[in-house]
């Protein structure tokens, strides 16, 4: 941030100290303290600020009468809380956090889990029952330790079955024993009949610290003697472009032609990385405008242009494949960052979206810390309480934003994942994968053939990753 540390001296109030509470160290600390960095950070930074009655700059007539606005909520989140812009519909995305050690452990990667991504669907033929699908596990997590893999099916937690209420709580146990079961369709077409019946196979994990590469899984692929460079990648962690650059060095001394980038799990993360991966995308467009920030009116200082660049913040040469072409796999987890990737490539190559709907989100933010410049430096120590709320909105060259419902697939490359069929990440027989390739092969007999097996739909009830906010965005340093 250029320019807001002379504009926090227009938000300075002496206050008087009318409360006390306990943050999660057990160190005294007055709500009023806490509370006042909340409004004053939500103040300069919060994007939507002009929207918001109570953080105009001229709320308070006095000292005192900012004092007891501020001591009329006993606990920060209830004012930070109230402080955001329309949150059932606009701003979904801001939040506030007690701990800011932990989500600094976050945004590197470390948490503790179980190693697995869950979906929850309605059970056939039950208006109460669900049933659950293992949809990614990480390497080398308890879960892959323990042999669990994408596509496997659990109808119970620790012998309960599983409904829209008990999903949370059984899945948030640090220990707990997934009853796996099989779709069962008594041999015939018709559905009525159809149930999801126990494997007596009982598989109990526990959650451990671990940490997470974003690159889950690369491969090249010969498609009628044309090379195709496949990569899973997870989010847009600092410092994975290292890694990201060494792949796309073996993609390029490959002769890689045709890529595909599957974000279907990509929650977002940091704006650089984003901007580098665009960068090793193409090459052909160096120094020209990849994305742009927009900040609220006090800081409209602080619009930042993203250009596509040759080289990482170490000063490495970028390994770039100079494509004019690029098939991007998503669905309803892919966000931020990965919508800001597809936006701001879109006016330069073709792209073509396979899966569904992405979660649609353009908006930045960062943390903010209770220090007299909202910096991680010099921090309050008598607590750990911090916020992460919109600041700013990401737009690419021709002010194009991503629409809050998403960004739509290509015509004709509509595909949701289905349970009973999720295949393989990286294989070729992979369903969304396979849907790319057909394209580069050009055979739309191939496609339809992927699109009509296992044609057996399901209502998706919850994800694992809508208990996890904090994950993800499209984050500024």
């Amino acid at each position: 941030m250029q320019n807001y540390k002379a504009l926090i001296l227009l938000f300075i109030f002496s206050l008087s100290t009318v409360s006390c509470f306990e943050d999660n160290d057990d160190i005294g600390v007055t709500a009023n303290e806490i509370n006042d960095f909340v409004w004053k950070g939500m103040n300069l930074f919060y994007l939507y600020k002009d929207d918001v009655p109570d953080l105009a700059n001229n709320r308070f007539s006095s000292d005192s009468e900012y004092a007891s606005y501020l001591n009329d909520f006993t606990s920060p989140f209830d004012l930070f809380e109230s402080l955001i812009y329309q949150p059932e519909t606009l701003d979904r995305f801001s939040w506030m956090v007690s701990d800011y050690l932990a989500l600094e452990q976050l945004f590197q990667g470390n948490t503790n889990t179980s190693g697995m991504e869950l979906s929850l669907y309605s059970a056939p033929n039950s208006s109460t029952e669900g049933f659950g699908v293992i949809r990614l596990v990480l390497p080398n997590s308890p879960a892959d330790n323990k042999g669990l893999k994408r596509g496997d099916i659990f109808y119970a937690i620790d012998g309960v079955i599983l409904t829209e209420n008990n999903f949370r709580s059984l899945t948030n146990q640090d220990t707990y024993t997934l009853n796996l079961g099989f779709y069962n369709d008594k041999g015939t077409l018709e559905t009525t009949d159809d149930s999801i019946d126990p494997t007596n196979e009982n598989i109990t994990v526990s959650k451990a610290q671990y940490s997470e590469n974003p690159v889950f899984k690369t491969e090249i692929i010969n498609v009628g003697g044309e090379n195709v460079g496949y990569l899973m990648y997870n989010g847009f962690t600092a410092g994975s472009e290292n890694e990201l650059n060494a792949i796309f060095g073996d993609f390029k001394s490959n002769n890689i032609q045709h890529l595909v980038l599957d974000l279907r799990y990509n929650p977002g993360g940091r704006v650089n990385v984003e901007t580098f991966l665009a960068s090793m995308i193409t090459g052909q467009y160096t120094g020209e405008l990849f994305q742009k920030l927009i900040y609220n009116s006090t800081l409209q200082s602080n619009n930042t242009d993203y250009n596509f660049t040759n080289k990482l913040d170490n000063g490495t040469s970028i390994n770039s494949l100079g494509l004019d072409k690029l098939y991007v796999l998503t669905t309803g987890q892919s966000a931020s960052a990965s919508e800001g990737l597809i936006n701001g490539l879109s006016p330069y190559i073709e792209i073509i979206q396979i899966g569904t709907n992405t979660t649609g989100k353009t908006q930045a933010s960062r943390t903010i810390y209770d220090s007299p410049d909202f910096e991680r430096s010099g921090a309050n120590p008598n607590h750990t309480y911090a916020m992460q709320p919109l600041i700013a909105n990401g737009v690419n060259k021709n002010d194009i934003t991503v629409p809050g419902s998403g960004l739509t697939p290509s015509i004709g490359f509509e595909y949701e994942e289905r349970p009973l069929n999720f295949g393989v990440l990286g294989d070729v027989d992979e369903p969304m994968l396979a849907l790319a390739l057909a394209d580069i092969e050009n055979s739309t007999s191939r496609a339809s053939e992927i699109k009509s097996k296992s044609t057996k739909t399901f209502k998706l009830l919850m994800d694992s990753n809508d208990f996890n906010p904090l994950e993800g965005g499209m984050i500024i340093d």
